[in-house]
């Protein structure tokens, strides 16, 4: 999988999350989160969600073929960011052809899939409640445990591949904080659900060294 294809289509998805699922769900209900569903990713007071390279809701199965536009009408919503929610927006125009390669598609929710399933076996590890969210503004899936973050994020700009993160609310000092915000490791480095719970639980015991 080339970087290319995993860019377009990820930008692709991102603006999915934020103009067909999460602008409209804040629009009725005022709430922005988005979750993790079997195939893909949804709303959360919504029906509304992506699985595979479709849309899937009330108004049935729609392909994420055309724009974003077209796809938003024949799914039932209006399309378009959540406003005076966040500034860092997509800045995808709504008219814009969507872009998906399926292979890469997979890609990205199978590692959305496989960080859901480990953020939730960390929260229980850690005696934790916490839900895992998928945020539209920056398109990953988070929780907050003591005032840190950890999370599997699909790519952006500084790291354009899908990777891992634990990032603590006040920066930390050693030898496991490899990035500004930071950690990050690559999503190639966590082939199952165990790994990935362990890399989480590294953090959280670096995050509580003085």
């Amino acid at each position: 999988m080339n970087d290319d294809t995993l860019g377009r289509t990820r930008r692709s998805l991102h603006g999915i999350a934020e103009l067909v699922l999460a602008g409209p769900q804040h629009r009725a209900s005022g709430r922005i989160r988005l979750r993790v569903t079997p195939g893909g990713f949804g709303g959360v007071t919504t029906d509304l969600r992506v699985e595979g390279t479709d849309l899937v809701g009330p108004a049935g199965r729609v392909p994420l073929a055309g724009t974003y536009r077209e796809v938003a009408t024949a799914a039932g919503v209006d399309v378009g960011a959540p406003q005076d929610v966040y500034s860092d927006t997509t800045g995808i125009d709504p008219d814009e052809p969507i872009d998906l390669d399926p292979a890469a598609v997979a890609l990205v929710t199978g590692w959305f899939a496989l960080g859901d399933a480990a953020l939730r076996a960390f929260a229980a590890d850690v005696g934790g409640d916490a839900e895992p969210v998928l945020w539209p503004e920056h398109f990953d899936l988070a929780i907050a445990v003591d005032e840190v973050n950890y999370g599997a994020s699909a790519g952006d700009a500084g790291e354009p591949r899908p990777y891992a993160y634990v990032g603590p609310w006040t920066p930390r000092e050693g030898e496991f904080w490899n990035a500004p915000f930071g950690a990050l490791r690559p999503a190639e480095d966590f082939p199952d659900v165990d790994t990935l719970t362990a890399f989480f639980a590294e953090g959280r015991r670096s995050a509580a060294q003085p």
